[in-house]
């Protein structure tokens, strides 16, 4: 399949870096990943008014500022009417102001296999004169799932769109007994284990390199026929 060709850093250590951040599990392991090596300095959060926008997440992405705020970092929050291309106007808006007010110099995501998404988060980069980091790009979906839990990740699902997740899976954390179950279906029904098909979309209520964690107070489920979303109406920080 095609490849994600990055262009050439311009800095060794310490590059300051704006992470695109959906409030999902992706998004927040690249972010985790990133500050291993490099200076993370905002998030940067894309809220879409159409709910089948091809760039970005949608559900529960007006928590992302609790998760800024547990990670101690800035976020630069832009919307969009999330019309196919027309969005990216709005994204590279986003990045602007992270130029703008951080100063950063490159870009994370949190992409595994959409080529659809990365190709054009990284012509947005290059148009900038930005890096453009994927550190999840094409990586093993079963060792990143194990480093997930085992980092301390807490992360429920939020969203299901396919076959089989029944209305129990919403708001279910992804331990490892999820992800016995998750490996099954990959064999079973041909999904993908990290959900980057489109299967369920996630919710991270606590990582690592968050000072307070994120409690739900208040949530409504919509289901039918393989369909729902666990949409949060309250929440909260609380001390770890």
């Amino acid at each position: 399949m095609g490849e994600i060709q990055e262009p050439e850093r311009t800095s060794v250590n310490g590059m300051r870096l704006g992470v695109l951040c959906s409030g999902g599990k992706d998004s927040l392991f690249a972010c985790y990943l990133a500050m291993q090596k490099e200076e993370v300095a905002c998030l940067i959060s894309v809220r879409s008014r159409n709910e089948e926008s091809y760039m970005f997440h949608i559900p529960n992405v007006h928590l992302v500022p609790l998760q800024a705020e547990a990670a101690g970092l800035p976020l630069i929050t832009v919307e969009t009417e999330g019309i196919e291309e027309a969005e990216l106007s709005d994204l590279s808006r986003a990045i602007c102001l992270a130029v703008e007010r951080h100063g950063i110099e490159g870009v994370v995501t949190g992409a595994l296999l959409s080529v659809y998404q990365a190709t054009r988060i990284q012509r947005i980069c290059r148009d900038l004169d930005l890096w453009c980091f994927n550190p999840l790009w094409y990586t093993d979906q079963e060792a990143y799932m194990e480093l997930l839990i085992e980092a301390g990740f807490r992360a429920v699902v939020t969203g299901v769109f396919s076959a089989p997740f029944n209305a129990a899976w919403l708001g279910r954390m992804i331990d490892r007994e999820a992800l016995k179950d998750l490996k099954q279906y990959v064999r079973k029904y041909r999904i993908i284990l990290t959900g980057e098909g489109g299967e369920y979309e996630t919710l991270v209520l606590d990582a690592p390199f968050f000072a307070r964690r994120i409690v739900i107070e208040e949530s409504t489920e919509e289901y039918f026929n393989y369909r729902g979303i666990l949409r949060v109406r309250r929440a909260r920080l609380e001390a770890k």
